[in-house]
């Protein structure tokens, strides 16, 4: 019998017991099997049964929840416990060799532990879901049970003089101790759930998270076997295969994560740092972070310090594993003898890991132990910096809801520094948190390392780690240098971007004047040096990637060298390949080191900034901060909000004083019910010590209308700023009356947190809230109808009224969805009129007391004005009995006012009734009446005008029915949209989904050039052959030192001799190993910027040359995004992603290659290994793309509200709707936060999945190879270097599959921009030569139009329909029609800049449809509707092709009546126009076109309805002009307004695409019933 239980030994009678029972070890260990049979028996029917019976529980979330107290331990100490029993079995295996016969006794039992432990948990977690406390006592009875047979075996040891310096003896105690434990731990659960024998057992409801079915972020409330694996995402990631992750799937962040729980924690641990003795002294925020954050960073560098310290078991045990693989030590008898006791023997700790395979089986589980915790540290930092972030972004909020208003007016807080803190600042800070446990992890594992390196090695370790050591500070010193070079990128492409956004806005006058190439030049140039500081860009990034390849080849060569040379001869590979594992272990950290400085100086620089935004004044409490104050101690405690800041030497802005506020109340009602706001000697000022308004009088009556004017400038803006608080008080009082429904006011002034209720909102409970339209309007990002009812409940009727007095309903019927089309800054883009009449609605629609209008008439014309003023203040609010407060420049209004205030250079002229002031003040009254009849004339003069809203109107309805068209496809290409119809066949998406975009790399490389993608193929596989070889020849080297030692024993004098030749090749090997290095990092930088070159160049041609219907088509933000974020990925992002890849693809590929070489075996254990990395990768590609997408689209929410809260402060302030704002606040960063969060955690996933892939890859290289060992195969060298390598997979695994996606999102960007590389271009080349035609055509100026037929598109219907004309030379002619008549068509029809598919237009007998484009254009002028100026001198605007000599310039200046005005500004021609003109008005651009249409000589102009945006006055000018110097040259003018073209020779009246009426003036005018004679009438 081979098999015993207890040996069969010849001189032993294992069964005997004489000695009693419990001395027959062998019966010991039997006693032992008892409890774990018993565990087994009887829980595998129940976990049956109870599986079956589980599956009917569906409701998700309290499957995860734990409840049984001691849970975390019970893991742990479970853990360990399997750990413990492995190491038993490996003991028992190891001592049974020893042992002549086989004795199952050793090993059985624990075998049979390691069963009952994993089942045991597998149970416990199955009852804690399902909720069965009582049927843990069977987890109880065994815990007891075992622990009563170990103990007895361990005494039984004692007795027998088995001692510590056993190993048995050692698992055995410890197996008692962890046995005690867990029975304690259970003792303990029935202690607080007193579910067994106690009567009423403990009833406990889960977390409030659990309960909401919204929270899906269940990390926190796993089990620790899910927390460390990710287990839970699965569900989450693999059905992202079958539809996109949506925001509704990710749900909501636990409550302990939410923006508002931080930001609770870090203003208190802010706050707290303020004493009352010391004021002003301002908090530290490191010091605030570290109350608040500073523990979750304390457990992370635990788990990486652990991390650490593991990660050095890899490189001994590999110099373990090859240094006992060929030495099969016999142990001799004698020794045996020795240590028998109980009939068996028993082996010293030292002699189990001496085993080969037993290391084996230790760098295995350390591996997986050294990624579960690397990988759980990076999970709590990366959750700590998202929590930091929230929090730093609602107080960064919280702030700007307080910033003092002439903060932002007098531009010491911009906008764009709000938006940098929000944008980077924050980002920069959670970055550093992310990388700080490296800041003090890495020194201690750079010093592990070089300890462990001089173990192995002796002095000339020292010399390689100090090789990696030296060259660490130059790639910090790189690392900086590309920092700066990046902000220089910056610029440049800033720069460029400007130029670009310029020229898209103009593109239609640069088509129509042929300028296109030239302003392409342009932008081409700034491109140039765009692409120079890429370059270097490019170089520094290629060093940084060269050095972090070429320093352990470097440090290598530097060791073994050195090696060589003191100890006259090569390592032994154990040695050396422990070394070169270590190598590859410190390089990281050197690497990292110089990033995460870099780091920490930038969040050095974000916190001094975040500071002084914190410290920046505040409104309504600042008054005391500016004069020199004693203030009294009270006032210390402002942010306590316990009392109330009293300051003796000056009344405080509002009555807030203790003590006066009881003398308000005994009032009498009488004196304050007409009063709605009443200031008492008041002074207010912007807080620069300069008086904006000085003493200060006046009352608002209530539920009246007052009215407030003055000229330009004399403070009527200020005054309703200085009542509503936003001013700082030097002197007076702002007395609000209590309003009668006081509880109101009180619950909309609930404040965020019970915290806050600090000085500042003492003032709000006596004032109500204000409906305020600013001068300058506001709109949110959020549908027109959110913007007027702002966060009121909807009600139509009064919804519709207000609509109806803003006459808004007309420009609601062009928006492609009515009133939820979304608005603002990343919505449409409204006209003024139209965003300050919505400003208006939305002070309307509020149910408030008080309404301040803050000249709400100053961009909409005057039928609009009157509309509002009857319909919306006098009717709407004046039968609501609301107090209003108006302020205008429109004098014709005063009859109405019921109380009117002027005012005059910040003080108060006047105040009372109008009759007052013309019986008190007749001067007034008189200037008032001259100023009155001058405004009515202007009126006369407008009515004529076709009024500017209807242009308003027509420009949007010009924008959108080009987008009709494309059914409103937004920012995505079609193909995507493709994807939509497909929804209901998934198999094909998710096909589509997990397939990488090879077609779109191949044109990304293709675009890079031919020759580059050769030599970077070339070059890569040149270099990972060669570091191959290098690790290759150390095997060979060091091996045949083992084999030498050993056959040449006698003759020591040849062993140096032998070694000669190796150490030659190996210098060799790594000097061109170096080399190469370099070769490759700088041909992906290169090539990738040979294909950014390309792309932009291709793309800006192909953009500048299409047809004008593609801009009409496509919206503006489309292209420019192409240039701007898809350019900056193409130039910046895609090729370090394509280097990275592409290396530690070769890296994992030579190392399985290298593996699979030495030990065949290997193969074998490759096929299932590769199935599960294909599928892991293809499930993660998916997902993390859907998880990024969601990233960056909740991101520009959050940062768009941040910018649009700074912008409109005094309007939320006045609407007093701040906890509104916060709110929303909170959700968009929740929102944000919860996406970063879940792509985070998959990332995570991935990684732990490729780390437990790689351990497994190490155990099967370093089975199979002391498998083959047995039979001869290996020497030991190339064991290690299989080991080695299989090590450095497990590193790079999943930096393929992060680099896989990465790329994969990247290359969208490319799609996109070969989407718009496919547009067809306009035909240029015309079929005639431009030498054909002749130099001054054309001279006279000819035009004959026959049967023209005009479409934008082959799909659409013709604009114009046969249409034939004919102008006779010097003729002029004007073309009049309603909106849609195709006028403007015709006039572009000349320019060849639609679609002529019938018909032709002969100028001077040449058909204008055989010219090259560029000759026709150049050769005609044309003043268009909207005038367009460009950045740069007035000489560039004017003649950019730089032809004509400056008195043809000031000769068209003269002609359009500028040169006065450009003879005063500075630098006459040379004079800066600023983006777009805006430092010129819109009558000054207008004339400035004109003057550009002069300095070209052409005999032919086109006028496209040139006078629409000019007052009448320049419109003389104009025409007198075109009269005197176009007197020779054929004019067309399409007339917006009739009158202008009465003087014309010849009129055309276009109705539908074609000619109605074609004659002179005066015959049409005879035509009673004619179109042209009704359009005179109306125009009249």
């Amino acid at each position: 019998m081979a098999f015993s239980f207890c040996g069969n030994d010849k001189n032993i009678s294992a069964y005997s017991v004489e000695n009693g029972v419990l001395n027959n070890g062998c019966f010991v260990d039997a006693l032992n099997l008892v409890p774990h049979v018993f565990l087994l028996f009887i829980t595998f029917p129940i976990l049956f049964i109870g599986w079956g019976s589980q599956s009917s529980k569906v409701q998700i979330h309290h499957n995860t929840w734990l409840h049984f107290p001691g849970h975390n331990m019970r893991w742990i100490l479970t853990f360990l416990l399997l750990f413990v029993h492995v190491c038993e079995f490996a003991e028992g295996i190891v001592s049974n060799k020893v042992m002549n016969t086989d004795h199952l006794h050793l090993f059985m039992p624990a075998f049979m532990g390691f069963i009952a432990a994993t089942t045991s948990v597998v149970y416990y977690h199955n009852i804690e879901t399902s909720n069965f406390p009582k049927l843990l006592l069977v987890l109880f009875i065994y815990w007891v049970l075992a622990f009563i047979t170990k103990s007895i075996k361990l005494w039984k040891f004692t007795e027998f003089g088995v001692g510590p310096q056993h190993l048995r003896f050692c698992i055995t105690a410890l197996l008692v101790i962890l046995y005690g434990l867990l029975m304690a731990v259970e003792v303990n659960v029935i202690r607080v759930r007193k579910y067994v024998f106690f009567a009423n057992p403990q009833k406990v409801k889960p977390p409030e998270d659990l309960q909401d079915l919204g929270v899906r972020f269940l990390q926190p409330f796993v089990n620790l076997l899910s927390k460390a694996t990710y287990w839970w995402m699965n569900p989450l990631i693999m059905g992202a295969h079958k539809r996109p992750i949506e925001l509704k799937k990710i749900g909501k962040l636990p409550i302990a994560m939410r923006a508002l729980t931080n930001y609770l924690r870090l203003k208190d641990a802010y706050e707290d740092q303020r004493t009352p003795e010391d004021r002003d002294q301002n908090p530290s925020i490191w010091r605030s972070m570290y109350r608040a954050f500073g523990r979750p960073i304390l457990l992370s560098s635990t788990f990486r310090y652990l991390a650490d310290l593991l990660g050095f078991a890899g490189p001994l045990c590999i110099s373990g594993i090859v240094k006992y693989l060929d030495v099969t030590e016999v142990v001799s008898s004698e020794d045996k003898k020795k240590e028998t006791y109980l009939g068996v023997y028993f082996m010293s700790s030292a002699e189990l890991l001496q085993n080969s395979s037993v290391l084996s089986v230790l760098l295995f589980l350390a591996l997986v132990l050294q990624r579960t915790f690397l990988q759980a540290s990076y999970y709590v930092t990366i959750e700590t910096g998202i929590n930091l972030r929230g929090a730093l972004l609602a107080m960064i909020y919280n702030k700007i809801l307080r910033l003092s208003t002439s903060n932002m007016s007098m531009g010491e807080m911009t906008l764009g520094q709000i938006n940098n803190l929000v944008a980077i600042e924050t980002n920069q800070l959670m970055w550093f948190l992310f990388l700080c446990p490296n800041l003090w992890a890495m020194p201690v594992q750079i010093v592990m390392g070089v300890i462990l390196l001089y173990y192995l090695l002796g002095w000339s370790a020292l010399v390689g780690a100090s090789v990696i050591v030296l060259l660490a500070p130059v790639q910090y010193l790189i690392a900086t240098k590309l920092a700066d070079t990046q902000k220089n990128t910056l610029e440049h492409s800033t720069d460029r971007l400007k130029k670009t956004t310029e020229i898209l806005k103009g593109i239609k006058l640069l088509k129509l004047y042929a300028w296109e190439d030239i302003f392409c030049g342009n932008v081409e140039d700034t491109r140039g040096k765009e692409l120079t500081s890429l370059k270097t860009f490019a170089f520094y990034t290629s060093m940084s990637i060269f050095m972090n390849a070429a320093i352990p080849i470097a440090a290598v060569l530097a060791t073994f060298v050195m090696h060589h040379f003191l100890n006259k001869s090569g390592p032994s590979p154990s040695e050396a390949f422990a070394a070169l594992a270590l190598f590859h272990i410190l390089v990281t950290p050197l690497f990292l080191l110089s990033t995460v400085v870099r780091f920490a100086v930038k969040a050095l620089v974000s916190v001094q900034k975040l500071g002084e935004f914190l410290q920046s004044d505040e409104i309504g409490d600042d008054s005391w901060r500016n004069g020199d104050i004693s203030v009294s101690l009270n006032a210390g405690k402002k942010h306590t909000g316990m009392t109330k800041a009293i300051n003796r030497k000056q009344p405080m802005r509002y009555q807030m004083d203790n003590y006066e506020q009881p003398i308000r109340r005994q009032m009498r009602p009488t004196e304050t019910e007409d009063v709605a706001v009443k200031v008492s000697n008041g002074s207010f000022t912007w807080g620069n010590n300069l008086l904006t308004l000085s003493d200060i009088n006046i009352r608002i009556p209530t539920g009246q209308l007052t009215m407030i004017v003055g000229q330009v400038g004399c403070g009527k803006s200020s005054l309703l700023l200085a009542m509503l608080g936003e001013m700082q008080a030097i002197d007076g009082v702002v007395h609000w009356s209590k309003p009668t429904d006081c509880e109101l006011v009180h619950e909309g002034n609930i404040s965020w947190s019970e915290t806050e209720e600090s000085a500042e909102d003492a003032p709000s409970k006596n004032r109500n809230s204000v409906a305020y339209a600013a001068q300058k309007s506001w709109l949110l990002n959020a549908t027109l109808e959110e913007n007027i009812t702002f966060g009121s409940p909807f009600n139509k009727q009064r919804y519709k009224a207000v609509i109806d007095a803003c006459s808004l309903q007309p420009d609601i019927d062009l928006l492609p969805f009515g009133d939820q089309t979304e608005i603002g800054e990343r919505g449409i883009n409204l006209s003024g009129g139209q965003r300050q009449r919505i400003c208006v609605a939305r002070a309307l629609y509020q149910n408030t007391n008080i309404v301040f209008l803050d000249d709400p008439f100053s961009a909409l014309d005057i039928h609009l004005s009157d509309h509002l003023m009857q319909e919306g203040i006098l009717k709407f609010l004046q039968d609501d009995k609301r107090t209003v407060v108006l302020v205008t420049h429109k004098l014709q209004y005063l009859i109405h006012a019921d109380w009117i205030i002027a005012m005059k250079d910040g003080s108060i002229l006047r105040e009372g009734t109008l009759k007052d002031i013309q019986t008190h003040d007749v001067e007034l009254y008189d200037h008032w009446k001259t100023l009155m009849n001058r405004q009515d004339q202007e009126l006369e003069k407008d009515t004529q005008q076709d009024s500017q809203t209807t242009l308003e109107r027509k420009t949007l309805r010009r924008a959108f029915y080009s987008r009709e068209a494309k059914n409103h496809v937004d920012d995505e290409d079609e193909e995507e949209v493709e994807e939509e119809d497909e929804e209901d066949d998934f198999s094909l998406i998710a096909n589509r989904r997990s397939k990488i975009p090879w077609k779109v790399c191949w044109c990304y490389l293709s675009s890079g050039g031919f020759f580059m993608v050769f030599l970077m193929v070339f070059s890569k596989l040149i270099k990972h052959s060669v570091i191959v070889a290098i690790d290759y020849w150390l095997a060979v080297w060091t091996s045949s030192k083992t084999d030498s030692a050993s056959l040449n024993e006698t003759l020591s004098s040849g062993i140096p001799e032998q070694d000669s030749h190796y150490l030659p090749v190996f210098i060799t090997l790594c000097a061109a190993g170096i080399t190469l290095c370099l070769i490759t990092s700088l041909t992906v930088e290169f090539l990738g910027l040979s294909a950014a070159t390309n792309l932009h160049h291709n793309l800006l041609n192909k953009i500048l040359h299409a047809p004008i219907r593609f801009f009409d088509v496509t919206p503006l933000g489309q292209i420019l995004n192409r240039f701007s974020a898809d350019t900056n990925i193409i130039d910046q992002h895609i090729p370090p992603t394509l280097e990275s890849l592409t290396r530690s693809t070769l890296l994992c590929l030579s190392a399985i290659g290298v593996i699979s070489s030495i030990t065949p075996a290997f193969l074998i254990a490759l096929i299932p290994l590769s199935v599960a990395f294909y599928f892991i990768q293809k499930y993660f590609r998916v997902a993390s793309k859907d998880l990024q997408d969601l990233d960056d689209s909740t991101q520009l929410p959050l940062l768009c509200h941040f910018s649009e809260t700074a912008e409109g402060l005094t309007t939320i302030r006045a609407f007093r709707h701040e906890a509104r704002f916060k709110q929303r606040m909170l959700e968009l960063t929740d929102t944000n936060n919860t996406a970063y969060l879940f792509l985070s955690a998959a990332n995570r996933w991935l990684e732990v999945r490729t780390d437990y892939l790689g351990a497994v890859i190490v155990l099967t290289a370093a089975t199979a190879s002391i498998w083959s060992s047995q039979y001869g195969l290996p020497a030991g060298g190339l064991v290690g270097l299989g080991l080695t390598y299989a090590l450095t997979v497990s590193n790079y695994l999943n930096w393929v599959v992060r680099n896989l996606a990465d790329l994969e999102v990247q290359m969208a960007a490319v799609t996109k921009v070969n989407s718009f590389l496919g547009t067809e271009s306009e035909n240029y080349e015309g079929s005639m030569e431009a030498s054909q035609v002749p130099q001054d055509w054309p001279q006279d100026g000819e035009i004959k139009i026959q049967g023209l037929c005009v479409r934008y598109d082959p799909l659409l219907k013709p604009v114009l329909k046969h249409v034939n004309a004919y102008i006779k030379p010097g003729q002029k002619v004007g073309i009049c029609g309603r909106t849609g008549s195709g006028k403007s068509s015709l006039s572009l029809a000349f320019f060849n800049m639609v679609d002529i598919f019938e018909g032709k237009i002969i100028i001077d007998g040449i058909d204008i449809y055989k010219l090259p484009l560029h000759t026709l254009r150049s050769r005609l002028s044309i003043i268009l509707q909207d005038p367009v100026l460009f950045s740069g001198s007035i000489r560039f605007n004017l003649d950019p092709e730089r032809e004509c000599s400056d008195d043809r310039l000031w000769e068209a200046l003269e002609i359009a009546q500028l040169k006065n005005m450009v003879k005063s500004l500075p630098g006459g021609l040379d004079a800066v126009v600023t983006e777009g003109g805006e430092n010129f008005s819109v009558g000054q651009r207008q004339l400035f076109c004109l003057a550009r249409a002069f300095v070209r000589k052409s005999s032919i102009l086109i006028m496209d309805e040139a006078t629409a945006s000019i007052d009448m006055a320049t419109e003389n000018i104009l025409q007198k002009v075109v009269m005197t110097a176009f007197a020779d040259r054929t004019v067309v003018t399409i007339a917006h307004r009739v009158h202008t073209i009465l003087t014309a020779d010849l009129v055309i009246v276009m109705k539908r695409g074609n000619i109605v009426e074609y004659d002179k003036p005066k015959t049409l005018l005879e035509q009673e019933d004619g179109m042209f004679a009704s359009f005179v009438r109306a125009d009249m």
